[in-house]
């Protein structure tokens, strides 16, 4: 029981301070908690012996869920997106699509849709929505409309599209790679399921807020965006072009995909540090490596120990146990897992449940790989605890002065997730 109460205590400060207290500041320097409560509650595993020290290091290093290898890999996804927003460009889309969208609500949320989706599925659902948003708030507030839509367009669909590829969401990495999901493989089975849940939450979504959209547009006065630095932006498209190239083919040249990434990272700090150089500006380099999610090394590894315990003391057994008497057929087995781990994103966070649920995955069917992925990515939309993302988004929306509860999050969420899971469960099915 020691193990579990040590998790329990740990989970419910880490969700306490993410509401609460997400991070301080130490002359300046903004600190998160999130990381800091997993660390001390790793560390109180190792110090109540709760986990194998040598099995710790084995696992660390060498097992089959390396969280070393996973968290190169998306921390590298994560530059190449990074250096693209530094260089302004997901704003200058935005401002592109939306100056060609003038004269109706329906053409600008359409115009989102589209955009985020493309965007979140070559790219970062979390950098796409901190990117994104307060673009959104900006241009509603200037065209005196309801940001509501469009917010939740930008917040659902980013977590939704993100399911397609396996390097979408670092959930889908940890779990894909954990269990050696190829790229092909996994887009082989989850682009239907994506899709079906991407059109069903747009449906629902055009629905609720039909009133909203009808409304007539006033004009727009947005100020133009450019390209920071064009010929690095054409150097780092082609850079991500080359890596997504590589990961579908991945498997073939038998290279592993945190490689390939690893390699991308470097060939891309290479040039940046060419362009820093050339043009005297050490911004290009530092500003992108500043943003890098450091705080997901520390979160990932803490995580990986406390799941570890759980598991040497037979916790990850028992719920392991109650999910095969629940998954009775295909069926069963799939809204089984989907919605637990729906659940699990709610009360855990969605990437400790992704860590956990690798060890209660082991020897199940990819069938309920694939619809633990689908509620790690759904799940997120649930309530601002579902992910990381959510709190930010949270956090943006109230320094734009946007009135957005957390009774509001869910809300739309109680609607919106049933739907959007149930679809994928379906396409899931269907592919399966």
């Amino acid at each position: 029981m020691t193990s579990l109460i040590i998790f329990i205590i740990t989970i419910v400060l880490m969700i306490g301070f993410i509401i609460f207290k997400p991070n301080f500041s130490i002359k300046g320097f903004k600190i998160q908690t999130f990381w800091i409560i997993t660390l001390l509650g790793a560390i109180s595993m190792i110090i109540f012996r709760q986990v194998n020290l040598n099995t710790l290091g084995n696992n660390l290093v060498g097992g089959k869920m390396n969280p070393i290898k996973i968290l190169i890999l998306f921390i590298s996804l994560s530059m190449l997106s990074i250096s693209l927003d530094e260089q302004n460009f997901f704003n200058y889309l935005s401002y592109k699509a939306l100056e060609k969208s003038k004269g109706s609500q329906y053409k600008i949320f359409f115009t989102i849709y589209i955009l985020v989706s493309l965007l979140t599925i070559f790219t970062s659902n979390d950098i796409v929505i901190l990117t994104f948003t307060p673009f959104i708030c900006l241009f509603s507030k200037k065209a005196k409309i309801n940001p509501i839509p469009y917010l939740i367009v930008e917040f659902v669909n980013a977590n939704t599209y993100s399911m397609l590829l396996s390097i979408g969401n670092p959930t889908n990495i940890y779990l894909s790679s954990g269990f050696n999901i190829s790229f092909l493989t996994y887009l082989s089975k989850m682009w239907l399921p994506t899709l079906l849940s991407g059109i069903s939450t747009l449906l629902v979504i055009l629905i609720l807020f039909r009133k909203d959209l009808k409304k007539p547009l006033e004009n727009i006065d947005l100020e133009p965006t450019k390209l920071k630095n064009k010929p690095l932006v054409i150097i780092n498209l082609t850079i991500l072009g080359l890596t997504t190239i590589f990961l579908v083919i991945s498997n073939y040249i038998n290279l592993e995909m945190w490689l390939i990434c690893l390699t991308s990272l470097i060939i891309l700090t290479l040039f940046l540090v060419i362009f820093s150089i050339k043009e005297h500006n050490k911004k290009y380099i530092l500003n992108t490596y500043g943003r890098l999610p450091y705080d997901l090394i520390p979160f990932i590894i803490s995580m990986f120990i406390l799941v570890l315990a759980l598991k040497e003391n037979g916790i990850i057994q028992n719920i392991s146990n109650i999910l095969d008497k629940m998954s009775m057929n295909n069926i069963s087995e799939g809204f089984a897992y989907g919605i637990t781990s729906t659940l699990f994103d709610n009360i855990i966070n969605n990437i400790p449940m992704s860590v956990l649920f690798t060890s209660v995955l082991e020897g199940k069917s990819e069938l309920a790989l694939f619809s633990t992925i689908a509620g790690s990515n759904i799940g997120a939309y649930l309530t601002p605890v579902g992910a990381l993302a959510g709190i930010m988004w949270m956090s943006i929306l109230k320094s734009h002065d946007i009135k957005y509860t957390f009774i509001d999050f869910m809300k739309y969420g109680l609607i919106l997730v049933p739907v959007s899971l149930t679809a994928t469960i379906i396409g899931l099915l269907i592919v399966f």
